[in-house]
This record gives C-alpha cells, sequence and structure tokens, in this order.
C-alpha cells in the first residue's frame, strides 16, 4: 500500500510545482487532478493537459514522478457522466476519453470519475440509462488498458434537493454498477454520515476495490437533531452545505483510520490510499492546505508498512 493524495485541493499550482513538495512532504503516490483548464468550480484543478497529450508530454511527466520518487497512481476527472443536458453530457465524455487516452500513453491504470445521475429523473430511468453509457466508456478504456474506477461520493450538491447526485454511494448500487465492468475508488467518509459502516464494506468488495481515498467526516454534535439525515431544508444557500456534519483531513473526525487500514491490508489490498483533501478548516490559502495535507500524512503513515 501506498500513501498518496490528490491534487485536486491545490489548483493554483502546477504538478511540477506540487510533486516536489508531496515528496518533501511524505508522499509516495499522486492522484493527478485532469479537469479541464477552464477556471471553474474551485476544487476543478488541471494538473495534466490531456488536450493533445502526445509521446513528449508522457516523457515530461513520467521524468518528473521519477525525479522525485513518485508513483502516479490515478488520473482523476470526477463529473456528471448522466448530465440530463445532452450537449453537457456529451463535453463531459468527450474529456473522460481525453483523460483515458492520457492514462494509457503514461501507463496508468485507472481513470477516475462519477457515475452521475440525472436528478429530473428517479433512480430507476437512472440506472437504465447508465447501462447504455457506461458500457461504451468501460470498453474504450478497456482497449487501451484502463479500468474506470468510480469514487462512492453522495454528490448531494449536484441534486436541488440535496438528495444523492452521483449513484454510487452505497454497496447496493456499487453491486449494480460492478455489472457494468466499473471498479471502486472507496472513501470512508460518505459511507459514514449515510449511515453504512466503512470498516464493513472492505471484505465484501476487497475485488473491486483497487484505489482508495482517504477523507475524515466530523459530525457536528446535535446539529441532525435539527435538520435530519437529509440536511438543510430552509435557507439551504450553499447546496454543499447540510448543516450537521463536515468533510475533514484523516485525524479530525469520525472515521477509524486504524480499523480502516488494517482491514485494508487484511482483505488484500495493495493499491493507493490517497488523501483527498476537502477539509474547511484547513482551506482558503496554500498554506493551510498544506498543513492539512501534513497532519493527514502525521495520522496515516504510522499505519502504513513501510
Amino acid at each position: 500500500m501506498k500513501l498518496g493524495m490528490l491534487t485536486a485541493c491545490l489548483p493554483q499550482l502546477s504538478l511540477a510545482e506540487i510533486a516536489p513538495w508531496a515528496s518533501g512532504a511524505g508522499y509516495e503516490a499522486l492522484e493527478v487532478a485532469a479537469w479541464p483548464d477552464t477556471g471553474g468550480r474551485d476544487f476543478e484543478a488541471s494538473h495534466l493537459p490531456v488536450v493533445g497529450f502526445g509521446a513528449q508530454q508522457a516523457e515530461e511527466t513520467r521524468a518528473l514522478f521519477d525525479r522525485y520518487g513518485l508513483h502516479l497512481s490515478a488520473l482523476a476527472y470526477y463529473e456528471n457522466n448522466l448530465h440530463p443536458d445532452i450537449r453537457r453530457r456529451e463535453e463531459i465524455h468527450a474529456h473522460l476519453k481525453k483523460v483515458i487516452d492520457a492514462a494509457a500513453a503514461l501507463e496508468v491504470p485507472y481513470v477516475g470519475t462519477f457515475v452521475g445521475r440525472d436528478w429530473t429523473r428517479p433512480v430507476a430511468a437512472n440506472l437504465e440509462e447508465a447501462e447504455k453509457v457506461f458500457p461504451q466508456l468501460v470498453e474504450y478504456a478497456g482497449e487501451r488498458g484502463v479500468k474506470v474506477i468510480i469514487e462512492n461520493c453522495v454528490m448531494e450538491g449536484w441534486h436541488p434537493d440535496g438528495y444523492p447526485g452521483n449513484l454510487a454511494y452505497s454497496p447496493e448500487l456499487w453491486e449494480w454498477m460492478f455489472t457494468l465492468g466499473l471498479y471502486l475508488n472507496w472513501d470512508p467518509s460518505h459511507l459514514t454520515w449515510i449511515g453504512v459502516d466503512p470498516v464493513k464494506t472492505i471484505a465484501p468488495y476487497a475485488d473491486r476495490i483497487v484505489h482508495a481515498q482517504a477523507k475524515d467526516l466530523e459530525i457536528l454534535p446535535g446539529h441532525i437533531d435539527r435538520y435530519g439525515v437529509f440536511g438543510k431544508a430552509v435557507g439551504r444557500t450553499d447546496p454543499w452545505d447540510t448543516g450537521w456534519w463536515r468533510y475533514r483531513v484523516p485525524g479530525r473526525g469520525q472515521v477509524d483510520w486504524n480499523a480502516v487500514v488494517d482491514a485494508l491490508y487484511e482483505h488484500g489490498f495493495t493499491g493507493t490510499l490517497s488523501v483527498e483533501h476537502e477539509d474547511p478548516v484547513w482551506s482558503g490559502t496554500e498554506s493551510k492546505v498544506k498543513t492539512g495535507l501534513e497532519i493527514a500524512h502525521r495520522t496515516l503513515r504510522p499505519l502504513i508498512v513501510a
């Protein structure tokens, strides 16, 4: 198992700037953000120029990682592959294919994304649509030696009422998506707030957990008694603010990292555990984000066999 980090938390830095810092901070791997360079949402980062990515760019990227002794664990493009706007959906699929092409050129085995959801239609209709959409994407990736991995984030902010916006949030849905040839980028934080014990989900799905993300979650005492599990319903100006929990870096929330890492080892996980930093306490400046990553490293490093 390697300890890595997702680069998306440092969108203002280049990959050439992140790599030496990450290596110096003790990280072994990078999960590289590969959104289009459009200046979109603040957590969308473009650290790899996948449009027009060719042999020269691949050689330069490999040289950068070799220089700092880093492993490139996955490319990350977490978008809504079932977006209700068909034109936008086609744009997402086109970029996803470019990310897959770049992964193939770099011999990176995984590209991460979301199933997503058309929030104007019921779940059953979305599952039927996904069964038409994803086989083509999985086949495209497979022909290039790449696996498509799905993070189990709820993406409640994508739904106008704060309900699940990514139909891959529960073990029931994992079993469904595995039939489409998809794999899992497992993250315990999302399971924690929806009431699923993350540790209990490792053993049954160990053969499909090929990459994992390390994000913690803090439950704010007593707040759920006001809002319920679905979160704020009145005056919810921020679609991501449920009012009763928030993401934290590992070690600052409720996730039992000793139990998580132990279970991953017990069931044969040999991939990368990649810190996904979305902690509001350690955000706002480059310095604070890096401090959050250092806290995560101090929490997890002692648990991972050197």
